[in-house]
This record gives C-alpha cells, sequence and structure tokens, in this order.
C-alpha cells in the first residue's frame, strides 16, 4: 500500500492549490494523478473540518471503480468512508442517499438532477468534486442547472479535466461558473457572448467564437483558479506515434458516396438512405466509410470491409494486444464477426484486468464508454481507430488510456481514413480543435510561472 511520503511533488503541490482555493479547477494531463491528490485534499479537509462532507461526480465506470480504488490504494486514505450511490438500485440508493455520517460520496453524474431534488433545501455537501468537468460545459444540461441552483450551499468545488475546451473556447463558461458564480467571465452566458464573443456564420444558427483580440484576455481572467501540468514537464512518458493508413475505396463506393453526398439520398439492394439536413447526411458518409450503412426502413446494409482488411492487416503484424475504437453498432456486430477472439468492452470490470493481464488480444470499445478514467496501459500498446469521433475530448481521453504514465513502450496510433471523403475531415477538424484548447492550456500554465 503506498502512503503519502509517496505523492509527488507536482501532486503535492495539487493538493495545496486545491485547499488554498474554494473553486478551482485542475487542467492535469492523463497520468498525473488527479484523483489521489482531490482525494488528498478531501482528506485534509474534512480532518481540519474544513469541510464536513464531500460529493464526487464522475462517469458512470469512474464512479465504480476509480475513485474507490485509488482509496483502497494508499494509507492515509483508507480512513475514508465512501457512501457509494453510483450503480446501486433506485431502493438503496434513497435509502443510501438519507445516511449522512459518511465524509464521501460518490454518484455519476447522470444523478445529479435526482440528488438535488432529492434533498432540496437541506443540501449536505460543502464540497462538491467534478470528475471530467468538460461533460458540464452546455447551460442546457439538466445536470449544469441541478448544481448551478444549490450553488449558494456549497463552500468549495473542484473541477477536474484535461479537456476543458475540447470543442472551443465557449465551453469554458459553464464549468468557470460553477467556480465563480460569473465572477471572473461573466454572470449570465449572455454577458460572456457579449463581453469576449462574435457571431460567426448564419445568425439564425447562432453559433458564437471568442474573438481573437480577446482570447488573451479570456487566458488571464481564469488563470489564478486554473492548474495547469503538462505531462511531458512531469513525467517520462514513452513517445505517441500517429499514423494514417489510407483507404482507397472501390469506384462503386465512390460512386455511392458521391451520390448520398450530393443528392442527399442513396438506394441500396435492401432500401434507402435518406439524409434530412447536412448533420444527417455527414453521420451517413461516416457509415459509408466505415463499411455499412443504417437504412430508413432499419437495420444496416454492408457497403465494403476495407477497413476490416486494413484492420486484419495491421493485427497480422504485430503480436501484441490491440485496443480498437468504433463509432456505430453495426461497426462492433461486423468486428466482433471478423474477429471472434475480439472482446467488448462492457460493465463487467473483470475485462478490464484480462485486458491489463494481457489476456484479451483485441478490446473492442466505444470512446464514450472507454474515453474516462480507465487505466488500460498495462495491456497493450496500439490503438486502432476504426471510425472517429467529432469530439476532441473523447478523441484526446480515449488515446490517454494507453499513453499515460505507466505505460512503458511507445504508443501507436492508427487511423483508418477513407481517402478523400468526410474522414479527413474530421481528423483535420480534431487537429483544429486541438490547437485552440492548447491554445488555453499553455497560457494558463505561462501564466502562473509569471506569478511564482
Amino acid at each position: 500500500m503506498l502512503s503519502r511520503s509517496d505523492l509527488h511533488a507536482y501532486q503535492a503541490q495539487a493538493v495545496d492549490f486545491i485547499k488554498d482555493t474554494p473553486g478551482c479547477a485542475l487542467w492535469l494531463d492523463m497520468g498525473l494523478g488527479k484523483t489521489v491528490s482531490t482525494l488528498t485534499a478531501i482528506a485534509d479537509l474534512t480532518a481540519s473540518k474544513q469541510v464536513q462532507r464531500a460529493l464526487v461526480i464522475g462517469p458512470l465506470r469512474v464512479a465504480l471503480s476509480t475513485w474507490p480504488n485509488e482509496i483502497r490504494q494508499w494509507r492515509h486514505l483508507k480512513h475514508l468512508e465512501v457512501n457509494q450511490l453510483a450503480g446501486v438500485s433506485a431502493k438503496v440508493r434513497e435509502a443510501r442517499a438519507k445516511c449522512l455520517d459518511f465524509e464521501l460520496t460518490i454518484i455519476n453524474r447522470e444523478m445529479v438532477p435526482w440528488l438535488v431534488q432529492f434533498w432540496g433545501q437541506k443540501w449536505p455537501y460543502d464540497m462538491v468534486v467534478i470528475d471530467e468537468s468538460s461533460a458540464f460545459k452546455s447551460t442546457q444540461a439538466k445536470r449544469w442547472r441541478a448544481l448551478r441552483s444549490v450553488l449558494p450551499k456549497i463552500k468549495r468545488v473542484v473541477e477536474l479535466t484535461a479537456t476543458p475546451a475540447a470543442n472551443n473556447l465557449i465551453d469554458i463558461w459553464p464549468q468557470i461558473y460553477l467556480l465563480d458564480r460569473g465572477e471572473r467571465l461573466g454572470k449570465t452566458k449572455g454577458v460572456f457572448l457579449e463581453k469576449f464573443c462574435r457571431q460567426v456564420g448564419n445568425p439564425q444558427w447562432n453559433q458564437w467564437e471568442v474573438k481573437p483580440e480577446r482570447i488573451g484576455k479570456l487566458h488571464g481572467a481564469v488563470a489564478d483558479i486554473a492548474l495547469r501540468m503538462k505531462a511531458d514537464d512531469y513525467l517520462s512518458v514513452p513517445d505517441r506515434v500517429d499514423s494514417v493508413i489510407g483507404i482507397t475505396l472501390a469506384p462503386k463506393v465512390v460512386t455511392q458516396y458521391k451520390t448520398l453526398q450530393a443528392e442527399f439520398i442513396l438506394s441500396l439492394e435492401s432500401g434507402e438512405i435518406t439524409a434530412v439536413n447536412a448533420a444527417v447526411q455527414a453521420n451517413k458518409l461516416l457509415q459509408l466509410c466505415n463499411g455499412a450503412m443504417y437504412l430508413d426502413e432499419g437495420g444496416w446494409e454492408v457497403i465494403q470491409d476495407d477497413k476490416l482488411d486494413a484492420l486484419a492487416e495491421i493485427a497480422e503484424q504485430t503480436d501484441e494486444p490491440i485496443l480498437v475504437a468504433y463509432q456505430f453498432k453495426s461497426d462492433l456486430a461486423r468486428l466482433q464477426a471478423r474477429f471472434p477472439h475480439a472482446v467488448a468492452l462492457g460493465k463487467d470490470p473483470a475485462t478490464i484486468d484480462h485486458w491489463n493481464a494481457g489476456k484479451i488480444p483485441m478490446l473492442l470499445a466505444h470512446p464514450a464508454s472507454a474515453g474516462h478514467g480507465l487505466n488500460l496501459q498495462h495491456g497493450g500498446r496500439t490503438i486502432v481507430w476504426f471510425g472517429l469521433p467529432w469530439s476532441l475530448e473523447l478523441y484526446s481521453q480515449f488515446n490517454g488510456r494507453l499513453h499515460r504514465q505507466g505505460q512503458e513502450k511507445p504508443v501507436l496510433v492508427y487511423h483508418l481514413l477513407a481517402t478523400g471523403t468526410v474522414d479527413d475531415a474530421v481528423y483535420a477538424t480534431l487537429a483544429k480543435k486541438d490547437a485552440t484548447q492548447q491554445d488555453l492550456l499553455e497560457a494558463v500554465k505561462n501564466l502562473q510561472k509569471l506569478k511564482k
């Protein structure tokens, strides 16, 4: 069992930052120990009676395994008794929620509206930790609105994420508001947009971006409550090597692609495919690139197997386990049919243990279910993107399952992209989003240096 003396200096710095900053964000790269740093701060704050009860909100898998497992690994945390509300039946959940003898309660983020309604004006948690706070970037989400309603009863809020602005800088306002109630970026979303942003595109689309001349001002406004740490500065993590494997579609498939692209409709042997708008069309085109398309009448039809063939070639060239990211249920079904030895990541925690023990040659996972908090770095070093998401957060977090502290070999990330298609556009979009986010993170880090 690890002891407090085993904490790295940068983790001790994060502990102090949480204790000294009632509303703060830890924008730490994956693998830097956000969880143990936060738990250590909770242990110190509850021991000194500065905090009575802490609530941790996280993705379901993370709430069920990562936080409890971390407590069991550290001697200075073992006294913390956890009221685990995530993953239990409604009846058990309600009974446990009434018990206030625990210093630490853990829930999954889907439970936030229920918990707020359950307690009403008697809200008992004076410290709230939001793991993967980027899930609270929408002011229209019930979880964000519910948490905002009890902010007056919360003394401390801690946000943890490696991807605070995965899509654009506008994602920052809802997260920062939960920390300072609008002090830095505006009391309302409208004030923030007026002060920092400008409208782009068709006014009816209601799309905004931060004004280039205001980006520096935004960076500076949040630097005092956001702690930025980059893995490269503290860890000796093996390199990550990215590769694009271009897939040349057959002429018939190219014709089908261009027809759907131009006419928003495509006739196949099993039925028709209709795209009612550009967003649906893009999704349908991604399906075509992956090899199977969903029909208007239900079900799906196989178009081509080019990506399956490319994955088979990668598998033949390595004797190491492969982590495969898929996007659609049709992808999963076809992957399982082509590779019977592959295992799909489900709710069984034993799957993760088997993977890390090297017992699974190919693990199939959707980025939304394996993108946060899972430690998979001991089971392999190869990732294959069968299909890419538009979300930089999902993309970055999924890659971080292998490219993190504890990985002993260079991580190989393969992208299977149908050449000259929407696949290329998604890949380019992810690169552009990443540049915007890295600018924010680097600016905050540099501003912190200036304050020292």
